[in-house]
């Protein structure tokens, strides 16, 4: 990490420039550039609120943009193999190459290969946070909030840090200009001392928060409580899991004076925590409207099925901007990523150049999703997991879902709708690009020469699976754009119902988990877990242990936050990835013409992935400026 003295006139010019990005809402609005010092960055109210909004500024650029995101781009749930513009195939190029020390990817500690500097930010943060008294004309009220606030967007960029990297410097105030070397040079600390400061600091933020946004207009994105009471609960399932709690791989992870990172014993205690914290946002977001999304079709649709009505309400949690589902987004919204999220279709959409449809979800993910009974492929006794690679014609009891009579993998039929709401793929269907009659859909035809199918090597869907979850059924595509944009929530009401399972089956509380469960399933119209493991499992008992409770979760958790920038966070700290990633990414061969061509298996990438890539290393041009740092063990 760069660290050093500095003239701080300089460094506020920089800030200020740092948090320049243009943007509709209001408190995305930047300090006027030239700004020399503190005194007039802090001189009045707009001033000081001004520089909040550089707090804020990174999180809303660059840490919610999917390219910068190592969940979105590193989780191995999509791909994009060959590559696309300036620094956004750099997670994903992690998967075919690893990371290294000489030039990091995705670098978040200094800043570097599509990563940003957020020891920067931290140090935004702090600066707000010893100057917001001077404004003479800002209100108690407001000032106590904008405190909250900066607290708030601190502690997350810690949170950020601590995941990628493990045991980090902790940044609690700015070093002063006139500082000694030695003292800028700062020291790697405990996890638990880390994570112990992340929670203390969003305790002291959740007080002087706003529980509700009362001025959508100009204020959507910024946090509210529920907000960091969701993230402290967050942080502490990530204390409580494998990766931080006991982990044997960095038992010899110390610092220069030989004082242990990591604690070598897990404990158990940190799950009961967790599960108290997640009880605790989830009352608060109840009690604040939070609720799981429920499709209500608008004037403009009527007489939809009600296999399209259980579709949409699953998609519209994530691409409804700001529904009742979300705890917490992002203000900044996406559209330009849809382009490589859907296939041409309709005849119109051949001369638009723009569609790409390039992202793609490998084999593994199709496999990962439930049968319609609600328990795994390989587990449904009633499913015939050995022949679902054959195709066959899909028929009428699909016709929602899957063109009638059209030939797909036997893998594609009889799924949950999860499946049909998040995958696009030969022969399904696809509501919305607009068509909105679901008796008459516009629908995948992805083989070689088809309309979907292989085109230029950079617009071609690698898999044969495309993530349609990201497209909202308003956008079309076709001879022109219309995208909708939308911000993929960072939290929300689903996510934190799974977590709290997670917490409380780690807890010892299976009964109480099972509830928490169910009713996210319920939304994705399954049977209860019971109920779906005891009729159709072959291994009829699996919820009533801890380890097979667990194992339900997690693909749980995988299924309802696929392509979510959730699922490659949780692989970490569950330390599944290896696993995960130890065998080849496989998809459709797609440039195959015919029907039993088409439906081969093919590796697309071999990952590289091995222990060490749990944990990001740092630079060895930072451990050369900071000679106090350690690396990060295995790099």
């Amino acid at each position: 990490m760069q660290i050093m003295k500095f003239n701080i006139r300089i460094w506020i010019v920089a800030a200020v420039l740092l948090g320049s990005f243009s943007s509709c809402k209001k408190y995305l609005e930047v300090v006027p550039d030239n700004v020399a010092t503190i005194d007039y960055a802090f001189r009045n109210r707009n001033e000081a609120e001004n520089y909040l909004f550089t707090c804020y500024a990174t999180l809303q650029k660059s840490i919610f943009y999917a390219w910068s995101d190592p969940a979105f781009t590193t989780g191995g749930e999509l791909l994009h193999p060959f590559p696309v513009e300036n620094n956004a195939d750099m997670g994903f190029r992690m998967l075919r190459s690893g990371n290294n020390v000489l030039s990091v990817e995705l670098d978040f500690w200094s800043g570097n290969n599509a990563g940003v500097n957020l020891y920067d930010a931290i140090r935004r943060c702090n600066i707000f946070l010893d100057n917001v008294d001077k404004p003479v004309d800002l209100s108690v009220n407001e000032k106590a909030r904008w405190i909250a606030e900066a607290k708030f967007l601190k502690a997350y960029y810690h949170y950020w840090l601590v995941r990628m990297y493990g045991p980090i410097p902790v940044i609690r105030k700015n070093q002063p200009v006139n500082a000694s070397i030695e003292e800028v040079r700062v020291k790697r600390e405990h996890v638990d001392t880390v994570f112990n400061y992340i929670v203390q600091l969003l305790d002291e933020a959740a007080a002087g928060l706003p529980r509700i946004i009362t001025s959508e207009a100009s204020e959507l994105g910024r946090v509210t409580r529920s907000a960091a009471m969701s993230v402290k609960a967050e942080a502490l399932a990530w204390q409580a899991s494998p990766l931080f709690n006991g982990n044997p791989d960095y038992i010899n992870f110390s610092s220069k004076e030989n004082k242990p990172l990591f604690s070598t014993m897990a404990d158990p205690n940190k799950w009961v925590l967790a599960a108290e914290a997640c009880q605790q946002a989830i009352e608060e977001a109840h009690a604040v409207g939070r609720k799981l999304y429920p499709f209500v079709p608008p004037a403009n649709l009527t007489g939809l099925s009600d296999s399209t009505i259980n579709l949409l309400a699953f998609q519209g949690a994530v691409t409804h901007l700001f529904n009742d589902e979300v705890i917490w987004g992002a203000n900044a919204v996406n559209s330009d990523w849809q382009y490589i999220c859907i296939p041409k279709m309709a005849a119109e959409s051949q001369t638009n150049d723009v569609i790409w449809g390039s992202l793609a979800a490998p084999l593994a993910i199709a496999e990962m999703f439930y049968t319609n009974n609600g328990v795994p492929i390989n587990e449904d006794k009633t499913w015939d997991y050995g022949s679902r690679y054959i195709p066959r014609a899909s028929d009428e009891a699909h016709r929602y879902y899957i063109r009638n009579g059209y030939q797909t993998a036997g893998l594609n039929m009889n799924r949950e709708v999860r499946f049909y709401a998040s995958l696009g793929f030969d022969g399904s269907n696809w509501f919305g690009n607009g068509t909105l009659d679901d008796d008459n859909q516009q629908y995948v035809q992805g083989k070689m020469k088809q309309i979907s199918g292989a085109a230029m090597i950079v617009k071609t869907n690698s898999t044969g699976y495309w993530p349609k979850k990201l497209v909202p059924y308003q956008s079309e595509f076709l001879a022109r754009s219309l995208p909708v944009p939308f911000a993929v929530p960072r939290i929300r009401l689903a996510a934190m119902y799974l977590l709290y399972a997670e917490a409380l089956n780690e807890a010892g509380n299976r009964t109480e988990a099972l509830t928490w469960i169910n009713k996210v399933r319920e939304r994705a119209k399954l049977k209860t877990v019971e109920e779906s493991w005891a009729t159709y499992s072959n291994n009829p008992g699996k919820f009533n242990s801890k380890e097979g409770l667990r194992q339900i979760i997690h693909q749980e958790r995988r299924i309802e936050l696929a392509f979510e920038s959730q699922s490659g966070w949780d692989m970490r700290r569950w330390k599944e990835m290896k696993e995960y990633l130890a065998k080849p990414i496989q998809g459709w061969s797609v440039y195959e013409e015919t029907v039993a061509g088409y439906y081969q298996p093919r590796t697309i990438i071999m990952p590289v992935y091995n222990t060490r890539e749990y944990l990001w290393p740092i630079s060895d041009a930072d451990l050369t400026i900071n000679p106090n740092l350690v690396q990060t063990p295995l790099w």
